[in-house]
């Protein structure tokens, strides 16, 4: 894992957003590294948050095999939610006849979620500060930001990708949080309760 491209990149998306797209443009890394050093160590500090957050706040009741399976359900959750939301993303911009790859998409989905992962490593370890989840929506201008920047779509197209990519990612979020939500609570009841 780079260090340093995780804190560099998370600052870079955080204080100025353009200017990291142009560095991320610039760099041309691939998917799988900004999957192994930026998206990886981000989901695992979230699911470790709902973890402790599980196990120390919310459930006084259950057992800690549920904080564990709570963990485990949040890794999946976000995963299912970003790379779904990169191949709707992926699939759009090719259905429109504006790029055609998936690792562009993937940046794209996976800097402007980094606002969304920070505020949920923050709220799932303290129910309390779930206001500050507000802040999450700063990822929608990121998402236009990098939409500008990496695709070039045309004026008229960007507003249409931006709403898209975003109400996947609230509705694949939604209805994965509501699937998995069944699957882990039938597990935990019916094996460790």
């Amino acid at each position: 894992m780079d260090f340093n491209f995780l804190v560099r990149s998370v600052r870079g998306i955080i204080h100025d957003p353009v200017k990291e797209w142009d560095l991320i443009q610039a760099e041309n890394k691939s998917s799988l590294y900004f999957s192994m050093n930026l998206l990886f160590p981000l989901l695992v500090l979230a699911s470790i948050s709902a973890f402790l957050g599980s196990l120390l706040f919310t459930n006084t009741v259950l057992k800690g095999s549920y904080s564990i399976l709570s963990g485990v359900k949040f890794f999946i959750l976000l995963c299912l939610a970003i790379y779904g939301t990169t191949l709707i993303f992926k699939e759009l911009t090719t259905s429109l006849g504006i790029r055609k790859d998936f690792a562009s998409s993937f940046k794209i989905i996976v800097c402007s979620a980094v606002p969304f992962l920070l505020c949920q490593i923050v709220t799932r370890l303290f129910e309390s500060f779930i206001f500050i989840n507000i802040l999450s929506f700063y990822g929608i201008y990121i998402l236009w930001a990098g939409i500008e920047r990496l695709t070039s779509p045309p004026e008229r197209k960007k507003m249409l990708l931006t709403v898209s990519a975003f109400i996947a990612f609230i509705a694949l979020l939604a209805v994965s949080n509501w699937i998995l939500t069944l699957v882990f609570d039938k597990i935990y009841f019916s094996v460790f309760a």
